[in-house]
Formats: C-alpha cells, sequence, structure tokens
C-alpha cells in the first residue's frame, strides 16, 4: 500500500515507520522539514496548517492510506477533511486517552463514553497559539474527532492512545520524573484519591498502529496494554531496579506528579480484542520501560 505518515519523526511514530516498511508498504512523510526525518523515505515538506501549501505538495498524488500523527485542532481536522478527501481511502488520526479527561467512572470507559456527535466545534478559539493548545490537548483531539465524525469523506479511525511508557527516547520526562524523585528521596505529589490508569508500551503502540492502517474497521478505538496500572505500581518498579523508597506526599489542592490522576478515566480496550488485536499485559513489560529510561542507569 501506499501510505503517507504526517509527523511522525520520533517516538512511536518512528518505530511505526520502522513498522511498515518492513511490512512492504510504500512510506511518504510530510511534515515541516524536520531535520531528524528517517533517511530512506520520500520526503515531503509543507507546513500540515497551511491549505494551500498542502495542495501544492500533494497535487496528482493519492494515498491508500493516511496517517496523522500530528492532528491536534479542530482546524487541522477540517484541513485535513478537504484535502485528503479526494486523496486517501482511509484516514487514521492519532488521538489520546485525554478525550476522556471529563470522564470520573468506577469502570473502564468504552469508545461510547464520548458522543462525538454532542462534541461542540469552535474553530474560533486561539488554536494556533501554542499555549493554548497545550493547554487544552484533550479538548483538540476531542474537537477533530468530532469533525471527522460529522461528515467523513473517508473511512477514518481515530486511535485513542494510553499513556505510553518506554523506550530510551521518551521526551516527556513523566518517567525519568520518579526515578529522579525516588533516588533522591524527595516527595512525590499525588491526589488524596489516586487513580489508576490505562498504559501501553512504546513498541506496541507503534505495531497497533500499523495494524490498524492494514485493517478496515471505522470509528474511535481505545489502544492499551491490558492491565491498568497505579502511581505504586511504577515507583514499586523503579524501587526495586534503582534502590531508594517513594515517598508520597498527599496533594488536596493542587500539582501533583505525572500519571497521578483525581479522576478515573482508565481505557477499555474490548473494542480492539473483537477486533482481532492481542495486546499484552503491562506486566510484561514495565520492567523493560523502566529499564529504558536514562534516568534509571547511573
Amino acid at each position: 500500500m501506499d501510505v503517507l505518515v504526517i509527523g511522525g519523526n520520533r517516538y512511536f511514530g518512528k518505530r511505526l515507520i520502522a513498522i511498515l516498511r518492513e511490512s512492504g508498504h510504500r512510506i511518504t512523510i510530510l511534515n515541516r522539514g524536520s531535520s531528524d526525518t528517517p533517511a530512506g523515505f520520500e520526503h515531503l515538506v509543507a507546513d500540515r496548517d497551511d491549505e494551500a501549501a498542502l495542495e501544492t505538495v500533494l497535487a496528482g498524488r493519492s494515498f491508500d492510506v493516511v496517517v496523522d500523527q500530528v492532528c491536534y485542532t479542530p482546524r487541522q481536522a477540517e484541513i485535513a477533511r478537504r484535502v485528503f478527501g479526494p486523496r486517501t481511502g482511509r484516514y487514521v488520526m492519532t488521538s489520546t486517552v485525554e478525550v476522556y479527561g471529563d470522564e470520573d467512572r468506577a469502570v473502564p470507559v468504552a469508545e461510547d463514553a464520548l458522543d462525538l456527535r454532542a462534541v461542540t466545534v469552535d474553530t474560533g478559539l486561539a488554536w494556533e497559539d501554542p499555549e493554548f493548545r497545550d493547554a487544552h490537548y484533550g479538548e483538540g483531539k476531542r474537537q477533530a474527532e468530532a469533525v471527522f465524525a460529522a461528515a467523513p469523506p473517508f473511512a477514518w479511525t481515530s486511535v485513542r492512545v494510553a499513556h505510553v511508557l518506554g523506550g530510551d527516547d521518551d521526551f516527556t520526562g513523566r518517567l525519568a520524573h520518579y526515578v529522579r524523585r525516588i533516588r533522591a528521596g524527595e516527595p512525590i505529589a499525588v491526589p488524596v484519591v489516586n487513580h489508576p490508569a490505562t498504559y501501553v508500551y512504546v513498541e506496541e503502540i507503534a505495531a497497533f498502529l500499523a495494524w490498524a492502517v492494514e485493517a478496515e474497521f471505522t470509528g474511535p478505538v481505545n489502544a492499551h496494554s491490558h492491565g491498568p496500572l497505579h502511581t505504586a505500581d511504577l515507583c514499586a518498579e523503579i524501587e526495586r531496579q534503582v534502590g531508594g523508597r517513594a515517598v508520597f506526599r498527599e496533594v488536596a489542592d493542587g500539582e501533583v506528579s505525572p500519571f497521578s490522576f483525581s479522576r478515573a478515566y482508565a481505557m477499555d480496550n474490548s473494542r480492539a480484542t473483537e477486533l482481532g488485536y492481542a495486546f499484552s499485559h503491562s506486566s510484561t513489560w514495565l520492567s523493560r520501560a523502566v529499564s529504558e529510561t536514562p534516568e534509571t542507569t547511573p
């Protein structure tokens, strides 16, 4: 298949590209000209926010599948609908567990917990402002999904990615935060009621996205390993590998450590399982994910 990947030049995106190439697909990468774009692929340069530039660089091109790793806002989704509507038969958007950020449920959240038809799309917000976009990450993804759900010009799916762990190239620093604090004996701020969450290993989410490229299902799908993890589970594995002891400080109102959640919105991956994908259990890779964190090595 001819596959266009938008963005995807780091972390699980670059792993996805490698898997697709190994599977024999013809890969084209589109981004703004990043210097760390993997070598050996056709590379198109355009700002995905510039509709005219996209139309120019994609003139005469079509693709079996478009994988959009960097669709963060409803404006970007509307541009993607118009530009790729006549150019692809299938569109795969990487979304996020954060679309469920308003949920607080005792049971894992299934895809239909979010009614995309009821989501208000507001392209007039300050989506071009990086600070605003970062502060409204989950809302931006939610509205972007709603754009595709309203009138899809192609078969589409949004892969709602759980919190990703692993890899020595994890740029988020979230797991490293715990390693540093446990090693130094510094307190770890957590909510008074701290809920477990769903996670996925970096290699597994890349494999799932590659599987989704070749599949035919449509609509949202939750993507995560079995076995939710609590902050204490992460810290226990870090303690085992680096020594030290986690000291938790409960915070009733204020900033808490990453991977500490005052709301319960762990996802339910039953749909992906029913579609035929076999996720691993977090217990099979947690040790590896911690060991890959650069801060784990003295």
